[in-house]
């Protein structure tokens, strides 16, 4: 067998341009649900859809994005990385369409769950063609630069859908994949090689099995104590205990499986498995922190979803100048003096959210979005390029697997934690002025501000708007309090798990990287 041929420079940048398209796919779909989610809580407008309704429509993705994608690391090295990438382009498809035409909230959850099946596949595929496709310091730079569509997503996504919003129905926002998706299958059938790995690793159905079904138990169990305003209820803290007995099955059958898809002990190096840990909680606070500002600024400050889209824009600017700034950092002083620092002030920046009110500046807003986005993008980007250059590349695929779904475990346990934090002090601060209320709608008004504004304008009562108003703030100032400490030990963590001095090698040297490519089967144009 012969080796695939390298890949000329110009085609090289076509590839990673396709694969830019596909990694903005995800980004622009979970921006844009942020800014409509004040819209599907609207009972008129949306769906009326809850707090925990909204919780799942926005977990229920990321749930199963976390737990499928290191089966999809595993059969895009058996089948081939070009191969998955364009069936999960073709499912998140079919799901953008369900999902845009779901008639209730149980529906838009399924839908939701099922362009998460979608991503799971695109974006280990994506990550391990980048991988095969550069080689040396051009790999750095590719992802870097491939780091960028994380901005540009961040950015057109709330603009975009404060556009659909403004002018048609909430479903609009979905239907946007349809042209992003089109374009990418076009540019993966006529220029993506597809790579695979030389070692074929089985799938892993009890793997599968075990770690769906325990993240989801504990995800429903922080979620369920929201709702219930509770911890010592069975239907809360037993499936909390059941999703983490099952989570501890899953680590130890991966551990007893001779070639496992999810591998643990690559968590055992202290440089890949502390920097996933530090990853993994960032995302926690920035998923929490988002679930935030689509309520703050629509709900209590009153923004159109334009405007709110607009306002959202500094993050993304940040994440854009972040990202190669960071990387730049490290190639002059290493990789902890620039990450951890970096790390430290995004978690100042999220505590900052608990000084912000109903009558704050926007250009004080905007100063903090700003220091959020520069200061995260500083961080994922340089420690994601140390943490995969650590492993060899027939174990890309599940490598950037691990990576993955350890941040998106973490965006998954951020929502459902930073949603139950907020209902649970929001429905403390809202009840002392439910007295005038009558009470066939007070349970309404627990639910969400956005639910008491609704029955305040029923009743005509303004001083309930008022108060619906300010006990969100008051929740909001909470779970900011409890993001900022999660993110500072993050810092701690990432603090111990890099190197002290020097720049940091990369472990995944050039002979391996050609021998690799030596023992690859067949690579079709």
């Amino acid at each position: 067998m012969t080796a695939p041929p390298a890949l000329p420079k110009s085609r090289q940048r076509l590839v990673l341009a396709v694969l830019m398209v596909c990694s903005l796919l995800i980004w622009l779909d979970n921006t844009v649900l942020s800014i409509t989610l004040e819209t599907l809580a609207d009972p008129v407008r949306g769906l009326g859809a809850s707090p925990a309704e909204l919780q799942w429509a926005t977990g229920a993705y990321t749930l199963v994005f976390a737990t499928l994608m290191f089966t999809a690391g595993a059969l895009g090295d058996s089948f081939g990385h070009r191969n998955v990438l364009a069936v999960g382009l073709v499912v998140f498809l079919g799901a953008s369409i369900w999902a845009a035409y779901a008639g209730d909230a149980g529906q838009l959850i399924a839908a939701r769950a099922a362009m998460g099946v979608g991503a799971a596949l695109i974006m280990p595929a994506n990550f391990a063609i980048l991988l095969w496709t550069f080689t040396g310091p051009a790999r750095a730079t590719a992802i870097a630069i491939s780091s960028t569509s994380t901005g540009v997503g961040m950015a057109a996504g709330p603009v975009l859908a404060g556009l659909l919003l403004s002018h048609f129905w909430w479903g609009s926002v979905f239907l946007v994949n349809v042209p992003i998706i089109v374009l990418a299958l076009a540019g993966i059938v006529r220029l993506v090689p597809n790579f695979r790995s030389p070692t074929v690793r089985p799938l892993d159905p009890a793997g599968i099995l075990l770690s769906i079904s325990g993240l989801a138990a504990l995800t429903y169990g922080l979620i369920r104590a929201g709702q219930v305003d509770a911890w010592n209820r069975g239907d809360v803290w037993a499936p909390i205990a059941a999703g983490l007995v099952l989570l501890a099955a899953f680590v130890l059958v991966e551990l007893r499986v001779k070639v496992s898809s999810f591998d643990p002990r690559m968590l055992a190096q202290r440089m890949f498995g502390g920097g996933n840990a530090a990853m993994a909680l960032p995302l926690f606070s920035v998923a929490a922190i988002t679930f935030y500002n689509a309520f703050y600024m629509q709900g209590a400050l009153g923004y159109s979803p334009m405007k709110a889209g607009l306002a959202n824009v500094p993050t993304a600017a940040g994440a854009v100048v972040g990202a190669p700034l960071g990387a730049r950092l490290v190639s002059r002083w290493s990789l902890r003096p620039v990450a951890v620092p970096a790390l430290t002030v995004a978690a100042f920046s999220f505590g900052a959210v608990g000084l912000l009110g109903l009558h704050t500046s926007l250009v004080w807003i905007e100063i903090l979005l700003l220091v959020q986005g520069l200061s995260v993008g500083m961080v994922m980007a340089p420690v994601t390029g140390a943490l995969i250059s650590s492993l060899p590349l027939e174990r890309s695929g599940a490598g950037s697997a691990v990576t993955n779904t350890a941040r998106q475990v973490g965006s998954v346990i951020g929502i459902a934690v930073g949603g139950t934090i907020m209902s649970v002090a929001y429905r403390g601060a809202i009840e002392p002025s439910l007295s005038d209320v009558p009470e066939s709608l007070r349970d309404s008004a627990r639910v969400s501000a956005e639910q008491a504004r609704h029955v305040a304008a029923t009743l005509d009562q303004p001083t309930l708007t008022q108060a619906a108003d300010h006990a969100f703030i008051h929740s909001m100032h909470v779970g900011a309090v409890w993001i900022m400490l999660i993110a500072l030990f993050a810092a701690a963590v990432l603090l111990l798990a890099l190197p002290a001095t020097g720049k940091e090698k990369s472990p995944a040297p050039e002979p391996e990287y050609e021998e690799a490519r030596s023992a690859e089967p067949r690579s079709a144009a």
